[in-house]
């Protein structure tokens, strides 16, 4: 199974551009601060992730205020150009 939920904030987003199928699109950067406890200790997270948006969540992504903290879900996948990772967006919320 390949589905991720992270809670973050968008730290950068591209102009909304459109697919050559006329679908709206949204690159993003999304930034996570946490601390989690691993191994009985606590650790301080942070993580910078490329993501995109396609259709009504790419027009719904371009209107969140940046650094205002949202959940994300979607899901993992390489990029086409390079070996990194990109975040498909699914569904976006505010964190309860």
């Amino acid at each position: 199974m390949n589905t991720v939920k992270l809670t973050a904030r968008i730290a950068e987003a591209s102009p909304l551009r459109y697919t050559p199928a006329g679908i709206p699109a949204l690159n993003l950067v999304l930034e996570h601060e946490s601390e989690i406890v691993e191994g009985g200790s606590p650790r301080q997270v942070k993580l910078t992730v490329r993501a995109v948006a396609f259709g009504g969540l790419a027009e719904q992504a371009g209107q969140i205020e940046l650094g205002k903290p949202q959940l994300f879900t979607g899901f993992l996948i390489n990029a086409r150009t390079s070996k990194s990772i990109v975040f498909h967006i699914q569904a976006i919320a505010q964190p309860s």
